[in-house]
């Protein structure tokens, strides 16, 4: 019995040994991000850095494994045009300008090219940084832009960014997305060319450049392998 007993405290002392030796790897991350905005639509249909404004919000990332990820995030990004600035004429001859801001709540899927990650996970070739793509669908409420009023829609988002593990547990990274929303109202203006859209063919938009820095929250507690 008592080599039983000292057999088990040997073991765990070795485990925790172990994992002391290792970073562990963690599930979740939180944080902010802040950035830049800008708006395509019927006022702006060809440049995605025009009228940039400014933007901000909160991440949270779900980790499901060193090359995917599922992130959420709740941004407020500034949005406007001016239709007078575009080489484009409209039937009534008209042109218009607005000045608004919407707010952004999605969740996306990012893909790795490398698997990322420090510490003992480097067996899997993880790196401290890696490129990503990502995709997902998200809600957009745009604040009141004469006649059209306040909106509600969906969106659904594509994009591109870069992370770097800074230390063990802090991540930093910037992206830049573009969000299809499925409505044509942000602007205030609808189908000034009364051409009849679907889906995402004449809707409004708006892109956001994001910089953001998380912290890694809940550890994956592995098993101890001798």
């Amino acid at each position: 019995m008592r080599r039983i007993k000292t057999l088990i405290v040997l073991t765990l002392l070795a485990c925790s040994l172990h994992l002391s030796a290792q970073e562990l790897e963690y599930k979740m991350e939180i944080g902010g991000m802040a950035g830049l905005s800008s708006y395509l639509g019927d006022a702006n249909y060809s440049n995605p850095f025009s009228h940039l404004k400014p933007a901000g919000g909160l991440i949270a990332r779900y980790n499901l494994n060193s090359r995917m990820a599922l992130k959420f995030d709740l941004a407020y990004a500034g949005i406007g045009g001016n239709s007078a600035e575009r080489s484009n004429k409209y039937p009534d001859g008209k042109n218009w300008k607005f000045d608004t801001s919407v707010v952004d709540f999605g969740c996306q899927y990012e893909l790795n090219f490398f698997g990322y990650g420090t510490g003992s996970a480097g067996y899997k070739g993880n790196r401290r940084i890696s490129p990503y793509i990502l995709m997902g669908l998200g809600m957009t409420y745009g604040q009141g832009v004469k006649p059209e009023g306040s909106v509600f829609t969906l969106n659904i988002p594509f994009g591109v960014g870069v992370k770097y593990k800074l230390k063990p547990r802090v991540n930093v990274g910037v992206d830049w997305s573009v969000h299809f929303s499925l409505d044509d109202k942000l602007d205030g203006i609808v189908d000034p060319y009364g051409i009849k859209g679907s889906f995402l063919k004449n809707k409004d938009s708006y892109t956001m450049l994001m910089f953001y820095i998380s912290y890694d929250i809940m550890p994956k507690y592995r098993k101890c392998n001798n």
